[in-house]
């Protein structure tokens, strides 16, 4: 072969090499791409407490390498509540698994509808409205709850004149209702450090409910008198939710930390 024809051979072929080098692989080599990043775990509290209710559970899930966020919850109504939730998880990149405690359960319930980034919902000891569902009505469902009886209301005159009342639990009734299963000094702070709940959240209505498209779990404290766990079986059951009973008060997120935060990471794991 002459010198310049088997110059411009290897010319083509040094091309040739380069330009296959340089391709991007098809799909079917180079397959869907994956993520293996975790999800936000964002803690949502309900009343009668703060986000510190969290704090084992948090350390926790902290210590596995998630990210955990456990606003303040208003506890002013269901739909402020929810639309404050809903703006802190449009602010949030990537996946998020959202976990609530007690009245909090109903505030996700409402904040998830219609956003695609919630890979699961887990509810501890907490409602689970559906649309539609008024959420004293639904409280009202239970056989098991000692609540009522032991709220103490304190009235209230906003500065424009609008009247109302905030709910709280009678001190001298908290541990027996709230956390039976904590040290009497435990719950004695509890009950001084409680935040109340604006009476018109039980007069609130859902105007959505996630967990009909979100896979959802749900932990039941079979000792819960604030809820009830007839309630709570009630609602796993009818969310399909993916259920674990354990003995605990409604304080469970307190009391029982290493049952709530594997049912968290047993929601994190499996969608994510």
């Amino acid at each position: 072969m002459p010198r310049t024809s088997r110059r411009r051979s290897a010319i083509t072929a040094l091309s040739l090499a380069t330009a296959l080098a340089c391709a991007p692989l098809t799909t079917a080599t180079a397959g869907p791409a994956r993520t293996t990043a975790k999800p936000t775990i964002v803690l949502e509290h309900g009343a009668f407490a703060d986000a510190s209710g969290w704090n084992a559970v948090a350390t926790t899930l902290q210590a596995a390498g998630y990210t955990v966020i456990a606003p303040a919850n208003p506890l002013r109504g269901l739909s402020q509540d929810a639309a404050r939730l809903t703006s802190l998880l449009a602010s949030i990149d990537g996946p998020v698994v959202l976990v609530a405690h007690s009245y909090g359960g109903a505030v996700i319930t409402q904040a998830a509808a219609g956003n695609p980034h919630i890979t699961a919902l887990v509810y501890i000891a907490a409602l689970m409205p559906d649309t539609g569902e008024n959420l004293g009505a639904l409280a009202a469902r239970s056989t098991d709850s000692q609540l009522t009886p032991a709220l103490r209301p304190l009235p209230y005159t906003d500065p424009d004149g609008a009247q109302g009342a905030e709910l709280s639990i009678d001190p001298a009734q908290f541990r027996a209702v709230f956390a039976a299963d904590l040290p009497a000094a435990r719950t004695r702070l509890l009950a001084a450090e409680q935040r109340p709940i604006d009476a018109a959240a039980f007069t609130a209505t859902a105007t959505a409910a996630a967990w009909h498209t979100i896979p959802t779990w749900a932990l039941i404290a079979r000792q819960d008198k604030t809820l009830g766990a007839d309630l709570e079986r009630f609602e796993a059951k009818r969310a399909a939710a993916h259920t674990v009973e354990i003995d605990s008060s409604h304080a469970a997120p307190i009391s029982h930390p290493a049952a709530v935060t594997a049912l968290i990471l047993a929601a994190a794991r499996t969608t994510n």
